[in-house]
């Protein structure tokens, strides 16, 4: 028989697998961000620049699923280390455009270990790691459709 309240029964819930993996996967990257001297939030931003190698903060943050105000603080740190450097937007002096710079360029070698050592953490075929990726990407992607809605 069905309990009332079993869709409050924590084994129930979508979002603590979700949480409890986000966690569990952000420290197995500690050890390896800090030899890059990057937190992860970090990590992502440079990721995006080292693809880009130039992009205006509102771009950033859509790629991110940041907001400016969580952002900031990145940039300013990433900046003080010389991995980035912050304009104007000549065109509209309301943008703030974010450049990697040589020494942030430099950081993509050091940082190609990164991933394959985290996918070895995981015990995932690659049929399954891609169910999760375009499961995950479906929801932040309709999550974006709405917000841009």
């Amino acid at each position: 028989m069905s309990d009332k309240y079993d869709s409050l029964k924590l084994k129930n819930q979508l979002c603590f697998p979700l949480y409890a993996v986000s966690n569990l996967i952000t420290r197995k990257y500690k050890p390896l961000l800090d030899q890059l001297d990057l937190t992860y939030t970090q990590y992502i931003v440079m990721m995006v620049l080292w693809e880009k190698k130039q992009v205006n903060e509102k771009c950033l943050c859509d790629a991110l699923v940041l907001k400016t105000n969580t952002l900031a603080p990145l940039l300013k740190k990433l900046e003080v280390k010389g991995y980035i450097q912050k304009s104007k937007d000549p065109g509209d002096e309301r943008n703030l455009v974010i450049s990697l710079t040589e020494t942030g360029a430099r950081l993509q070698d050091r940082a190609l270990c990164v991933p394959k050592c985290i996918s070895q953490e995981f015990c995932l075929s690659p049929e399954e790691a891609v169910a999760l990726y375009r499961i995950l990407y479906k929801m932040l992607d309709q999550e974006r459709n709405r917000v841009q809605a």
